[in-house]
């Protein structure tokens, strides 16, 4: 009897059982991109998200890159949500309104 927290993790016919990890699936966007300013967690030091982009993780990395340079401030990719440093949401929102995305700036 297996519940759902245990797992095979040896076969004596076929050895040590390696299960491929699961991708993490985001959830699909409305096609709206939205800017949100956050600082919650950051010992005061603002970010700008930007999340409902739908694109593969080599792309938002590109795409990151290409922002963080104009931009020129740091940030990252994480679980598909780009962050940049520094409270740069007009210029975000011109940046990506160039690449023909449909942008809101969310939140306060």
């Amino acid at each position: 009897m297996m519940d759902d927290n245990s797992r095979l993790v040896y076969s004596t016919h076929g050895g040590r059982i390696d299960e491929k990890p699961r991708s993490a699936q985001r959830p699909a966007g409305d096609g709206i991109v939205r800017i949100q300013r956050q600082t919650s967690g950051r010992k005061g030091k603002g970010v700008c998200l930007i999340t409902g982009l739908d694109m593969d993780d080599d792309a938002l990395d590109l795409l990151a890159a290409e922002l963080k340079k104009k931009c020129g401030c740091g940030g990252s990719v994480k679980q598909g949500v780009v962050e940049i440093q520094g409270d740069k949401r007009d210029l975000l929102k011109q940046l990506l309104e160039a690449k023909g995305l449909k942008v809101k700036l969310a939140g306060g």
